[in-house]
């Protein structure tokens, strides 16, 4: 499968998730084999997601994340660019705003954001500069994000498992239950994520403070947080 870039990839990854959104829940459980939901519960932990706090969701797919942090009495926006993934989130009746939005080029104030939160997406943006630096700028000084994403184990032995599970077994298991394409995709657009010291520097230059990344499963996934400055 030949990876797109740019616009191409805009379009083509907001197309996919469109297509997916209805079997979408269910997917990520059987994908993290139900953990995906105490993954985005840490995030939250190490954000500091409390009462009062201003939450956005970047990349917000059907609402979990919203939902967790609307949990702790967080105000809460969930902004995606894949308008069936929203029609999802706005069917689960969570009490958050939703709104269609580039995560480049998002309508939301300067400064207005307490915490940002993104669960599994950094790898389907066009350009991590450009959307760190708009994350930035919607958070207010000291305001917090924690960013959730996959990650590859650097143990030989735990890598190799890895890969047989979720280069081989997760693209069988979506052709049969969701989309082929789209799960082949999955593993596949790795490859557009840096490495955390490129992410690290990426996130600085934005003016992202006190970055760090916790490791999750053996390194099969990744939070990473950061303050901002």
């Amino acid at each position: 499968m030949s990876l797109p870039i740019g616009h191409d990839k805009h379009q083509a990854v907001r197309t996919m998730f469109d297509r997916i959104a209805p079997r979408y829940d269910m997917m990520n459980r059987l994908i993290s084999l139900g953990l995906d939901q105490g993954w985005r519960r840490i995030a939250l932990d190490l954000a500091r997601v409390g009462p009062g706090d201003r939450v956005l969701d970047l990349a917000c797919g059907t609402g979990d994340m919203c939902e967790a942090a609307r949990a702790r009495g967080a105000t809460v926006v969930g902004a995606d660019f894949a308008r069936e993934m929203l029609r999802g989130a706005r069917q689960r009746e969570i009490d958050a705003s939703f709104v269609a939005a580039d995560a480049a080029r998002l309508p939301v104030a300067t400064a207005s954001v307490d915490v940002l939160t993104c669960g599994f997406a950094l790898r389907n943006f066009v350009s991590l500069p450009e959307v760190f630096n708009e994350i930035a700028r919607v958070l207010a000084p000291g305001g917090r994000i924690a960013l959730i994403d996959v990650d590859r184990p650097r143990s030989a032995l735990v890598r190799f498992g890895h890969s047989l599970y979720f280069d081989r077994f997760v693209p069988w298991l979506g052709a049969r239950l969701s989309d082929r394409d789209a799960y082949r995709y999955l593993p596949e657009s790795t490859a557009y994520l840096p490495d955390a010291d490129e992410i690290f520097a990426m996130l600085d230059k934005a003016g992202i403070q006190q970055v760090a990344k916790k490791s999750l499963l053996l390194g099969t996934a990744q939070i990473l947080t950061g303050v901002r400055g």
